[in-house]
């Protein structure tokens, strides 16, 4: 089986696990709390999805030693809390889609999908608390505030035009990095591994995780939309100062640069400039740049994975360096 296959696998059988995990929270949960709710969740979390975050707490605690199945309860609490910001996203974002699906606040309505975001957010802390204890809450909850933190960052960026890579690389750790790097090391406090590895994989995960984001932006410009079940050019339309869109300003020259900050500067020009803004990109190598930025990121990812020797955790590295690979290749 080659790598990929082996990455792949992995991550079904990994993903019907952490289903399982959720489907049994669930039913414990539905004798007190809403009907409605209930419905909600099982909307919003069974809808698709790679199950990423969760994988990567379960291959954290694997590659440090650890191989109990109560992971799975631990790790539920990242789909949770990603499932909580997704619905929050689409309705701050006005999104009619996620998954090829209605979003939650179209099915269900705008109350129900924030109620239910908050419901998940609570119970994502409360497993983290009772599974891991004090320290793993103290990651979960500090990658929570920073999360909230970058689309503030995110918004500030938008509205003055901001086109400082530095400033991009803040806002997209807060929006994608910390929770996945908050993943892999509370997997890692869970399995009670050294500093050095606790430190590895928070780093391979920040890494990962702006690797993602970067390619995120890209499939928001070139994204299919059969594959990722939403429309192209939401960024654009929200004025996001995204790495496609920052690294072509930086090389166009005045007149491309003006046209730009016209188009970028009223929302009717947002809206009707996709085509024209994708071929400016790409005139001045944007989206190859912005990809080469991500592989640099995975490479980075990758090279944190060498403290841990080949001979005792030979597969969940290589699952791990796996999904690196995935996460530069993907197309939804």
């Amino acid at each position: 089986m080659s790598a990929m296959e082996l990455m792949m696998e992995t991550i079904r059988n990994e993903s019907r696990r952490v289903d399982a995990a959720m489907r049994s929270d669930l039913e414990e949960m539905a004798p007190v709390v809403d009907p409605l709710l209930i419905k909600v969740l099982q909307y919003c979390l069974f809808n698709g999805g790679k199950r990423i975050r969760p994988l990567l707490a379960v291959l954290a605690a694997r590659i440090c030693g650890r191989r109990d199945p109560a992971i799975y309860r631990l790790a539920r609490a990242f789909e949770y809390l990603h499932a909580a910001t997704l619905m929050h996203d689409d309705v701050i974002d006005n999104a009619d889609t996620r998954r090829g699906k209605p979003a939650v606040h179209i099915q269900f309505g705008i109350v129900a999908a924030i109620l239910a975001g908050d419901f998940l957010h609570a119970r994502s802390m409360a497993i983290v608390g009772s599974q891991a204890g004090a320290e793993a809450l103290d990651v979960f909850s500090a990658a929570t505030g920073k999360m909230v933190d970058g689309e503030f960052l995110q918004l500030r960026n938008a509205a003055r035009f901001n086109l400082s890579e530095d400033d991009y690389h803040q806002a997209i750790l807060g929006k994608t990095g910390v929770l996945i790097s908050a993943a892999c090391e509370v997997g890692a406090l869970w399995a009670e591994a050294g500093r050095k590895q606790q430190a590895a994989l928070r780093e391979y995960g920040i890494y990962l995780g702006c690797a993602f984001q970067m390619i995120d932006d890209l499939l928001d410009y070139q994204g299919d939309r059969g594959k990722t079940g939403k429309k192209t050019g939401n960024d654009l339309v929200e004025g996001k100062m995204t790495l496609p869109l920052i690294l072509t300003v930086e090389r166009a020259d005045r007149e491309d640069r003006t046209r730009l900050q016209e188009i970028l500067g009223e929302e009717t020009g947002r809206r009707n400039g996709l085509e024209e803004v994708s071929g400016l990109i790409a005139k001045y190598d944007g989206f190859a740049l912005t990809r080469t930025r991500a592989e640099q990121m995975g490479a980075l990812a990758v090279a944190r994975l060498e403290l841990f020797p080949d001979e005792t955790c030979a597969e969940e590295k290589a699952v791990l360096q796996g999904l690196v690979s995935f996460v530069l290749k993907r197309e939804k």
